[in-house]
């Protein structure tokens, strides 16, 4: 591995601009992950006037509108931001599955970062440890994720 050269994306955050896109719909879960997001943004340089918050009604409705952000060309990257609690039908399934394919489908197709912080969980209590309480702020990775994969692929495109 000695001669190995590696290739990998940095942690600043410096002059790149951020679309953090959050659903509504259990927002007092996703709201703790948009602070945890805008926190881990601005730790790693991010300036507050590059990062922008869209809300959209539910996590179902991301694609579309992170398509519409992507395409802009204002952003270097989106963090995508929502909370999917399993209930007692199929309803899960449909909108965790249609959230997570379509925002994959929108990285592939426009090469805009789309970082994934769509919790899906079991229960009520899984969400809040993942918005900042025992299991640490999943909109914060997911931000970090952002920052890192903008760097990455400036890198791999010269």
């Amino acid at each position: 591995m000695d001669n190995v050269k590696i290739i990998e994306g940095d942690l600043l955050a410096r002059d790149l601009r951020f679309a953090i896109l959050a659903a509504r719909f259990n927002d007092f879960v996703v709201d703790g992950l948009v602070r945890g997001a805008v926190d881990a943004l601005r730790r790693h340089g991010a300036a507050e006037k590059n990062i922008e918050l869209v809300r959209v009604p539910g996590c179902y409705d991301m694609p579309l509108v992170a398509r519409k952000l992507a395409a802009g060309g204002r952003y270097d990257a989106i963090v995508a931001l929502g909370c999917v609690i399993r209930g007692q039908t199929a309803h899960f399934e449909f909108v965790a599955g249609e959230c997570s394919s379509g925002l994959a489908r929108v990285q592939q197709e426009t090469g805009v970062p789309v970082a994934f912080g769509v919790i899906t969980t079991e229960n009520l209590e899984q969400a809040i440890d993942r918005a900042g309480a025992k299991a640490g702020n999943k909109g914060a990775d997911a931000a970090v994720c952002a920052i890192e994969l903008v760097n990455l692929l400036r890198k791999v495109e010269g």
